[in-house]
């Protein structure tokens, strides 16, 4: 991994920049939103809008780029990033702040793809793998530190939101400078949904369901966090918990999930955030409570998402596995979008613990359909000694990543077809 930072030292610099001004923005307009008396189901869209820009953005930035692009994208995306951030704290209007999360989603989604489609470039077969994981590590530091800037200012003022701005415009120029010349980008046409569902209903019902947890973890929680009464030293180290707690236990889940029945391992994670979830509302009085409750959030639905790709592709040809990402993230985009404003209206009417009760519905019916799917397909037919597999990813993950991760699980899996080939 070191190794992979040194060889893009620049665009993981940029990188974690930008997930810095990203991380920030996104905690302190919930923060913010309470300030200027927002209601739970107003903070609620404007929190799920970054989900729409972001959904439109893995569709459309690829054509910007190959039309004009890396250079140009990056370049239009970054200002107008800079200037979204400024104008939060001018105009405190619900429809304001909507119109400038979905155009923030969007550009944030297509400055990952511009600076991704370059780790890609500059990554080969062998160490890709390594790159990918050092994105994840990037991409969960920027957030964590984020939070802890987000105690030294004052939220009701201005230079919190210049901060996010000054580094995100920053950002461009480790990135730029870093590659003399462009990559060339290509993208692969999503796999039908038809098609995706019939391969594996689990998985595409599964990133439905998850869209929503990761929706609320990345967009509500610190919308809870006021609701809830928390100082914002406390809202920081909650939201810093979730995805701190979501990196350590990747590894450990994907090793493990490559040895046993993939559908085990999402009916007991996910019946253990659900679980969480439930002693947190039960509990949501106690700060050390809640601690543990995100950490057990975390830690459990954010290996889903990795997890949930990696059992579809226990039944999709090597060929398409690349294509499938682009399928699964939209069926994940979609319950983002609607997650938030479900969550917002629910605690509007009933109180902040309904945040955790929202997600342990969303959790235990994840269990409880993996479950069932259990009873209704055999597993005889897969290996389940199958190694390397399963392919750490965050949450923010774009196409072009989720892409990436796919041509190093169909390599991987060719490499053992080969080896089992060549040893009969």
């Amino acid at each position: 991994m070191i190794s992979a930072f040194f060889a893009s030292w620049a665009l993981f610099v940029g990188l974690f920049m930008i997930m810095i001004g990203n991380g920030l923005q996104g905690t302190l307009l919930g923060i913010r939103g309470n300030i200027e008396g927002f209601s739970p189901l107003e903070m609620s869209v404007v929190m799920s809008a970054y989900f729409v820009g972001f959904l439109f953005a893995s569709h459309m930035a690829p054509k910007l780029i190959q039309r004009v692009g890396h250079v140009r994208v990056f370049a239009a995306l970054g200002s107008t990033i800079s200037a979204v951030l400024i104008l939060y704290p001018a105009l405190t209007e619900v429809w304001a702040w909507t119109i400038g999360r979905v155009v923030i989603g969007f550009c944030f989604c297509g400055v990952y793809i511009t600076a991704e489609s370059w780790i890609n470039d500059a990554s080969t077969n062998e160490t890709r793998g390594k790159a990918l994981s050092l994105y994840m590590v990037v991409q969960t530091a920027g957030i964590s530190v984020a939070q802890y800037i987000l105690t030294l200012g004052d939220v009701s003022g201005f230079i919190l939101f210049i901060i996010p701005s000054v580094l995100v415009s920053l950002a461009f120029a480790p990135i730029l400078l870093s590659a003399s010349t462009a990559p060339a980008f290509d993208t692969t046409k999503a796999l039908p949904l038809k098609t995706l569902i019939e391969a594996s209903p689990l998985a595409c019902v599964g990133m439905f369901l998850m869209g929503g947890v990761f929706a609320a973890q990345f967009g509500m929680s610190a919308v809870y966090g006021t609701l809830e009464g928390l100082s914002v030293g406390q809202i920081s180290l909650f939201v810093s918990v979730i995805y701190i707690a979501a990196l350590l236990t990747q590894y450990p889940i994907g090793w493990l999930s490559d040895r046993v029945d993939r559908r085990l391992v999402i009916l007991g994670l996910s019946a253990a955030g659900g679980i969480g979830a439930l002693l947190a509302a039960a509990f949501a009085g106690w700060y050390g409570a809640l601690l543990v409750a995100a950490a057990v959030l975390g830690g459990t639905s954010n290996p889903l998402y990795a997890l949930l790709i990696a059992y579809a592709n226990d039944y999709i040809a090597r060929e398409d596995m690349a294509a499938a990402s682009g399928g699964l993230l939209f069926i994940n985009g979609v319950g983002a979008i609607l997650g938030p404003v479900v969550i917002g209206w629910l605690m509007g009417v009933g109180g902040p613990r309904m945040f955790w009760l929202v997600i342990a519905v969303l959790m235990l019916s994840l269990a409880a359909y993996a479950g069932w799917r259990m009873t209704r397909r055999s597993r005889a037919d897969i290996d389940p000694n199958a190694a390397a597999s399963y392919q750490p990813l965050a949450v923010t993950t774009t196409p072009l990543v989720a892409e990436m991760a796919q041509e190093i699980y169909a390599d991987e899996t060719l490499q053992q077809e080969e080896d089992r080939a060549a040893s009969a």
